[in-house]
């Protein structure tokens, strides 16, 4: 199943939605299944109190449950331990190559423009597209406020979904997120796969047609994460090897170093430098 499209307006690349406060200290987590109605319940109350409407709680929380293949992804991303070769391998890192290539002779005009505006060379992006969901095939299939909400209850990293969770809602009450949207394990959207807070931050219009669709239009996919990464120090014309200073703006895209070392890899394939 495809996440439905989620639309956003073109005031959220330039800052217009509105910055989310620091909220009161929510319920408490928990890491089996049993507590998380009740950490449900709570959490609209907290929710409420931090001024989230009972009309968006309604909505939000509709069909939300208890997501055991959220926890299952959690749990079990062993690939990020493997070495180089065996990461590459695993995530087909000589097919994303060789399309990429491909993506990037079809599509030099939106990437020149992406460039011009960013600073971000087409290679990092292609690399980043083609490694998250092949190019836009497959963008998950759990129910987005359900992995977000599951991980907010989540001892693990509890804290962290919680800003995610405020965020899906801040989209939803804002008409920008479906409630029933679908994606990624871990409540990601999109062509690359960004989580909630992104989509705030960093979503862009690529395609001039003003508004942000992060599922149906590859320009604005493309177009946030070239804007996520200069909202992470990317500086138009520096290299972005281990050691070269855009480095460190990949470093930002994911935490495991394995990943970073394939996407600039990929990147200078693609790229031819």
């Amino acid at each position: 199943m495809r996440m439905k499209k989620l639309i956003l307006a073109a005031a959220a690349a330039m800052g217009v939605l509105h910055t989310v406060p620091a909220f009161a200290q929510g319920p408490q987590c928990g890491n089996t299944s049993a507590g998380f109605d009740a950490w449900v319940a709570d959490f609209k109350q907290t929710a409420a109190a931090n001024g989230v409407s009972q009309s968006v709680l309604s909505r939000a929380f509709a069909n939300v449950s208890y997501n055991k293949p959220t926890i299952a992804a959690d749990r079990g991303q062993k690939s990020f331990k493997l070495s180089f070769d065996a990461f590459m391998k695993k995530r087909g890192g000589a097919a994303v190559i060789s399309r990429g290539r491909s993506m990037k002779a079809a599509n030099q005009a939106l990437f020149a423009s992406i460039e011009r505006r960013f600073g971000v060379p087409a290679g990092p992006l292609i690399a980043i597209w083609g490694m998250e969901t092949g190019f836009g095939s497959y963008m998950g299939n759990q129910h987005t406020m359900s992995a977000v909400s599951t991980l907010a209850y989540d001892c693990r990293r509890s804290e962290y979904f919680t800003d995610q969770l405020y965020a899906a809602l801040q989209l939803v009450s804002e008409g920008y997120l479906s409630p029933q949207a679908r994606g990624a394990a871990h409540g990601e959207i999109g062509q690359t796969q960004f989580l909630p807070r992104n989509v705030v931050s960093y979503g862009a219009d690529g395609d001039g047609d003003g508004r942000v669709d992060m599922v149906g239009s590859r320009a604005d996919a493309l177009a946030s994460t070239a804007n996520f990464l200069k909202g992470h120090g990317w500086r138009a014309g520096a290299g972005y090897q281990p050691g070269e200073p855009n480095f460190v703006a990949i470093q930002g895209w994911n935490a495991a170093t394995v990943y970073q070392q394939a996407i600039a890899y990929i990147g200078q394939q693609i790229d031819g430098n």
